[in-house]
């Protein structure tokens, strides 16, 4: 049970995340289906009106599926969690509200799927019951639902957030389709002036509830800057400013399609994609939102300004490295060791944190900064290599230097530096984060320098690099330390965020220099390597002290 409830936390925010995109994709697709698909039925012709309201339902089915899905797998660690944790029955624990809402949730999920079996050859009204009903049973899951005065406004607010976000970034997938499948200039403009208007009106609703959520759970400006609701809210609102761009530019395209239907539309293709990415991002940042407490609800725990800009002053590097036997875990062993009591000084997954002292911060520091120095090595030849310079084409290499580094001394505690056997060590999230990402970093660095030298040049695996870059700071946006003192764990999530925000913005500028050509893809060519340089940078300053 102990393994459970350190996992849990983890597991919850990734589970979450993908729900509330599967519930988004729902919710926009039947929005795709009811207010552009059916109406484009006639004007869009014969073949391709039917095949675009086929297409979104389809989208739409497997969005439902997965939305029950998820919630269900969920439910059941919430339900297992409880039941071990409180020595409730499996009764008493299926009648909390977030039970009884998940219950209801995976029933009109599962309602809507069923229609959406039928195909669109039916009175599409009927979508809409079920719909509301997964609105309403996932405010009951917010923040909203928890607060012990003026609830009901917020429950409005938090309803009408998450249904901007379906209308704009759930109906991007059935958006690309309508686009792929559309043949024609006309055809075109009108699915894109369609969805320009849906998707303006889900941002003004999303712009709405934001400012009314940020005065309800921020409250003032320390508690934006000063806690870990604000500093994700920060994120979100940093990658709501990346889509209105992409948005702006698919706004401008679409005006010039009005204007002569011979416009291509390869660009709003491939900028719908990027869309489709982040907002995927925004759902897993809006579900750490879900698992730290209101800026409002911990005014006595906020980081001050003068401890912000304290820890974040830059200091020159720390290149040298304290001894392993001073670090607080291998000391405490030796201790126990000499003593012959046996014991072990600590246990993954068994739901404590292992001691630290000044040594482990010094470790850590050093560890960030070294990896600052391999990932400025790799944008300095990138940049060289966009420059013309070839030899620099074997800059990813240098991965897999940063890799081995990150598996010898990311966890001193385990194998080969520590007593803890590899597989053991895998039970403790933290280790296991730090695993898949040393792994992470390993596969992209592999294929993309076949690519550089040629050997993957023009295949699919020249998109392994920026989904690894894009996955890597959406996965860094979950990603939790050890770290029992609230005001330390945030200082840390401070330097997080930039690293997964420029990790993001890399990740799909190498995206759209690869799926795109032109004036745009020779931009996007030189704008990653400089986020690959803002995330070496970052960490070169990081501190922990």
């Amino acid at each position: 049970m102990a393994l459970l409830f350190d996992l849990f936390g983890y597991l919850s925010i990734v589970l979450h995340g993908l729900t509330i995109a599967a519930q988004a994709g729902t919710l926009g697709g039947v929005v795709f289906i009811l207010a552009l698909a059916w109406p484009l039925r006639t004007p869009l012709g014969p073949d391709l009106g039917p095949e675009i309201a086929r297409g979104a339902a389809r989208i739409t089915l497997w969005a439902a599926l997965a939305l029950a899905g998820c919630e269900a797998v969920k439910l059941a660690m919430q339900i297992a969690l409880l039941v071990g944790t409180l020595d409730i029955s499996v009764g008493h624990a299926l009648g909390a509200q977030f039970a009884v809402a998940g219950l209801v949730k995976i029933g009109a999920a599962l309602v809507l799927a069923g229609l959406l079996r039928r195909g669109t050859d039916w009175p599409t009204a009927t979508m809409v019951g079920p719909a509301l009903v997964i609105l309403v049973a996932a405010t009951f899951t917010t923040h909203a639902a928890a607060r012990l005065h003026g609830e009901v406004p917020l429950l409005i607010v938090s309803a009408a957030h998450q249904l901007g976000a379906a209308i704009w970034l759930g109906g991007l997938p059935c958006f690309l389709w309508a686009l792929a499948r559309g043949n024609t200039g006309a055809a075109w403009r009108l699915i894109g002036s369609s969805y320009s208007r849906l998707s303006m009106l889900g941002v003004g609703i999303i712009l709405l509830s934001a400012m009314g959520i940020a005065l309800a759970y921020i409250g003032t400006w320390q508690g934006l800057y000063g806690s870990a609701y604000g500093v994700m809210a920060s994120a979100k609102i940093a990658m709501l400013g990346m889509l209105l761009l992409l948005g702006l530019g698919n706004y401008l395209l679409v005006q010039r399609l009005c204007a002569d239907p011979a416009t291509p539309i390869l660009r709003l293709r491939r900028f719908v994609e990027v869309e489709i990415g982040i907002g995927l991002t925004i759902f897993f940042a809006a579900s750490s939102l879900t698992s730290v407490p209101p800026a409002v609800d911990i005014p006595h725990e906020q980081v001050t300004w003068q401890e912000l800009v304290a820890r974040n002053t830059p200091t020159w590097p720390r290149l040298e490295s304290p001894d392993h036997d001073d670090l607080a875990l291998p000391a405490l062993q030796a201790k126990l060791d000499a003593e012959a009591t046996g014991a072990s000084a600590f246990t993954p997954g068994a739901g404590q944190l292992p001691p630290r002292n000044a040594a482990d911060i010094a470790w850590s520091e050093y560890n960030h900064h070294w990896a600052g120095i391999f990932v400025v090595l790799v944008g300095l030849l990138a940049l060289a290599e966009r420059a013309g310079l070839r030899a620099a084409r074997h800059w990813p290499l240098a991965f897999l230097g940063l890799a081995g580094f990150l598996l010898l001394r990311s966890d001193p505690e385990v194998w080969p530096m520590g007593h803890i056997g590899i597989f053991e060590s895998l039970l403790d999230v933290e280790v296991l984060q730090h695993r898949l990402a040393a792994l992470l970093v390993m596969v992209f660095a592999l294929f993309e320098w076949r690519v550089r030298v040629g050997g993957l040049k023009g295949s699919k695996a020249e998109l392994v690099f920026p989904l690894m870059c894009a996955v890597g700071g959406m996965l860094l946006l979950t990603h939790s330390h050890a770290i029992a003192n609230t005001k330390e764990q945030l200082l840390i999530e401070i330097s997080h965020t930039p690293l997964a925000l420029a990790g993001l913005a890399a990740g799909w500028a190498r995206w759209l220099e690869l799926r795109l050509d032109g004036k745009v893809a020779r931009a996007a060519g030189w704008v990653w390597p400089v986020c690959l340089l803002i995330v070496g940078l970052v960490l070169l300053g990081y501190r922990e002290a």
